[in-house]
């Protein structure tokens, strides 16, 4: 989940997340505090994992924007069989590295040091996962104004090779339009297309299969 090209900000100090839920919940993952990175605000990820409940259960997930790979690694301890984290920034994927052997979920996992854009378009046509997907998209919330067509693009690509039973999570900010997705927002309770939910500053929508 990295944030932005932060080369002209003071270095920060070292800090540390948990995992909030499941069979490591309370375990320590590292954060050195490196402005390039945006880890989602903890209320917010309980929030969202609140709204998925069990659905982690049997599915393997995938974080597009790893950052400290904690949504992924999140799920994983909620029950999700396997995941795969992908992160281009190479020091925070040393991080995403160093948590999945403190969790010892190395065989349950796959780092990949690359673009979530250019994965989506070389690798994930021919990716055969085998389970239904959990997807977190949570990228720097900037790309949505700067890079928004590759954004709607990814997002549409993930739908479309989502097998049923499949969950998709994507967090921005407000200033993006859930609406521009493929399927609109979800205008009843019970009805189609993405449920979207504030948390302020952050914003998530959730698509079913």
């Amino acid at each position: 989940m990295p944030k932005r090209n932060a080369k002209h900000q003071p270095p920060h100090e070292a800090t540390e997340l948990r995992i909030i839920g499941g069979q490591f919940r309370g375990s320590k993952l590292a954060y050195h505090g490196d402005p390039v990175t945006r880890p989602m605000k903890e209320r917010v990820r309980e929030s969202l994992f609140n709204l998925i409940s069990t659905e982690c259960q049997g599915k393997h997930a995938i974080d597009l924007f790893a950052g400290t790979g904690a949504l992924g690694l999140e799920a994983l301890s909620r029950g999700a069989q396997s995941a795969t984290f992908i992160e281009k920034h190479v020091p925070t994927a040393h991080v995403v590295e160093q948590n999945l052997a403190a969790l010892g979920v190395e065989d349950r996992s796959q780092l990949l040091t690359t673009s979530a854009f250019l994965w989506s378009k070389r690798d994930l046509p021919n990716a055969r996962f085998g389970l239904p997907l959990l997807v977190f998209c949570s990228p720097p919330y900037a790309f949505y104004l700067e890079r928004q067509d590759e954004m709607l693009a990814l997002i549409a690509a993930m739908l479309e090779h989502c097998p049923a039973e499949s969950v998709v999570l994507v967090e921005a900010d407000g200033r993006f339009d859930f609406a521009l997705l493929p399927g609109g927002v979800r205008q009843e309770k019970r009805g189609p297309g993405w449920d979207v939910r504030a948390y302020p500053p952050a914003v998530v929508g959730v698509w079913r299969t």
